[in-house]
């Protein structure tokens, strides 16, 4: 493993039975709370993007709430922009809302209207589980006239098969478990 990878899997914290009882939570705080690896963690980011995400996207697309975090670093690094995906209620303009399934229930994403339209995106998450909420994003994307180039994740949690969700686009993730 890269030794910049080694850096950064170290500063994520395990929390057992959060949110609920059998969940494994993967805490990226302890990352975001030094300076130094997060800047090799966004570095790792831009290296990928370079890599996978020909052309380059024209915006960056962060899905609330860490996925603003990693976004919007991201963005800059690459000289993007960036726009916010979030819970309903929260943007203050027109918006566009995209419902989604959970496993007990539902959810919703709203983004405005006008942010993505025509434009290349790339979704960036801390993390991809069992991919329902990146996939709403998608669609939400999609729905507001932009193009979703591909997926850039922190983490994935590859044994509940996210990806299977995300369609044939390109999805790329620093750390596997």
């Amino acid at each position: 493993m890269d030794n910049r990878l080694t850096e950064i899997t170290a500063r994520i914290r395990d929390v057992p039975d959060f949110p609920k009882p059998g969940i494994l939570f993967k805490d990226v705080t302890p990352l975001l709370a030094h300076g130094p690896s997060f800047r090799t963690c966004i570095d790792l980011l831009a290296e990928q993007a370079e890599r996978s995400f020909r052309p380059l996207p024209d915006i960056l697309v962060g899905i609330e709430s860490r996925g603003f975090i990693f976004g919007a670093a991201l963005a800059d690094r690459l000289g993007r922009g960036f726009v916010p995906v979030r819970k309903p209620g929260k943007l203050p303009y027109k918006t566009t809302r995209e419902n989604y399934a959970l496993e007990y229930g539902t959810d919703a994403l709203e983004m405005h209207e006008d942010a993505v339209t025509d434009l290349r995106c790339v979704i960036v998450d801390d993390l991809l589980a069992t991919g329902g909420t990146a996939a709403a994003t998608a669609r939400l994307v999609e729905r507001c006239g932009g193009k979703v180039s591909g997926f850039a994740f922190v983490i994935e949690l590859s044994f509940l098969i996210g990806r299977s969700k995300l369609g044939d686009r390109p999805v790329e993730a620093l750390i596997k478990y």
